[in-house]
């Protein structure tokens, strides 16, 4: 009763609400908008498809489009409906966990493709080819299902069938709240992997680039670019941690501290990946342009034949 009770006195009042919400799905909108146009373009160019690199990208941008979509309706709900089928929130929650954790996966592996483009340029056809692109994402995959599908089977074990056909607010903390312990120590693991993984060929990359004598800047800016968008998106593994210690510093800020947290851990990882993998992707950006030129000179012929 304790907790419900809080709960109520923390609700927002309806225009921040109503701001919220309209924040959240404008942006939503927005970069799945700008996400779309790129798969798009990719899978009308032969020349993405064959390549590994891109095949990551695309993928990257995909997942990311689904991550959008659920966190995005799922934070409509908890203020539309508050609480939600626990079966329903299940089938939610593991998606929109398993496509979260991807994101940073993904940047790991998307760092040691460059690593091995860079160092090992002899041999980048035969270590990366679009095969075994695909069986990565399919580990990538299986690497975030394997910290969420644990809880689902603890949950059906110790729960009675009546809890599924219940209404829960809809988080993970509230449906998985005794793995809370098992998810910090498995976040932590993650978030030593892949930094190890970036740290390692991001210098790796920048030492080649210096001794090849390329634009050593540019390498940095993307670097630089690189860094911020996988530290925002590695917060996802650290987000559980800080919220408790910012609740106990702040306990008046509790749904500010939150909805913070959702908007640059949730979605400005997000908002980059087409910047960083995209737009300043020469080659992509060459056929985005093309394809977009088309498309206004297209609705130009239109127009004159109407006149």
């Amino acid at each position: 009763m304790g907790n419900s009770s809080s709960a109520v006195l923390l609700r927002d009042t309806l225009t921040t609400a109503v701001a919220k919400n309209v924040i959240v799905v404008a942006l939503c909108i927005s970069i799945n908008y700008i996400n779309g146009t790129l798969v798009h373009t990719f899978s009308k160019h032969e020349i993405f498809r064959v390549n590994p690199r891109y095949n990551l990208f695309i993928h990257l941008v995909l997942n990311d489009m689904i991550q959008l979509s659920l966190s995005g309706l799922l934070h409509v709900i908890s203020y539309m409906f508050y609480t939600i089928n626990v079966s329903f929130c299940c089938l939610l929650l593991v998606i929109s966990i398993c496509t979260t954790l991807n994101t940073p996966l993904n940047l790991a592996c998307m760092a040691v493709e460059c690593y091995v483009a860079v160092c090992f340029p002899m041999r980048y056809l035969q270590i990366c080819t679009v095969k075994r692109t695909y069986i990565l994402i399919g580990l990538i995959w299986g690497a975030s299902a394997i910290s969420i599908l644990p809880d689902i089977f603890l949950l059906v074990i110790m729960k009675p069938p009546s809890f599924f056909h219940s209404r829960v607010f809809c988080s993970r903390d509230t449906v998985f709240r005794s793995s809370i312990q098992k998810r910090d120590t498995s976040h932590i693991i993650c978030l030593v992997v892949v930094w190890l993984t970036l740290f390692f060929t991001y210098f790796n990359v920048l030492f080649a680039a210096k001794t090849a004598n390329a634009d050593v800047k540019k390498a940095r800016n993307t670097l630089l670019l690189h860094g911020f968008q996988l530290l925002l998106c590695m917060m996802t593994y650290i987000v559980p941690m800080s919220k408790t210690a910012l609740f106990y510093l702040f306990p008046q800020q509790r749904l500010a501290i939150v909805f913070t947290f959702y908007i640059f851990v949730q979605i400005m990882p997000r908002f980059l990946s087409p910047i960083i993998y995209g737009v300043r992707d020469k080659t992509f950006r060459n056929y985005l342009k093309r394809y977009l030129m088309c498309k206004v000179s297209t609705n130009k012929q239109n127009v004159i034949a109407i006149t």
